[in-house]
């Protein structure tokens, strides 16, 4: 695995157990990781997280493939938000605060800042 991947929101893919149990075709991690992110609304399953990174547009989490943060920079044609004209925006602030992680932001400024 490469030491970054950073996604479209700032995620980094390489720390994210959804994505390193796909990669090492891990499933009792899959398993561990779909039982700790359901909810008593959503069932996960350990189908539903299998992830090659929201930047290869192969296998995508299910909250990757429906992420409206990763569907704008894609028709954006951006490689992640903090190279986009628009950054921060509304969408990004609002995926943000649902995925309570500063680093994401912390990550997307400094390519921000690096652009500008």
């Amino acid at each position: 695995m490469s030491d970054k991947l950073i996604s479209f929101c700032g995620l980094d893919c390489v720390e994210c157990p959804a994505y390193i149990a796909t990669q090492q075709q891990d499933e009792a991690l899959l398993t561990k990781t779909a039982k700790r992110w359901s909810t008593a609304k959503r069932k996960i399953k350990p189908t539903d997280i299998r992830c090659d990174g929201c930047l290869t547009g192969q296998r995508l989490a299910c909250f990757c493939s429906e992420c409206p943060v990763r569907l704008c920079a894609a028709e954006r044609g951006v490689e992640n938000c903090g190279y986009c004209v628009d950054y921060p925006c509304l969408t990004l602030l609002k995926v943000w605060k649902w995925l309570r992680t500063p680093k994401a932001k912390g990550r997307l400024d400094e390519i921000s800042q690096k652009r500008q």
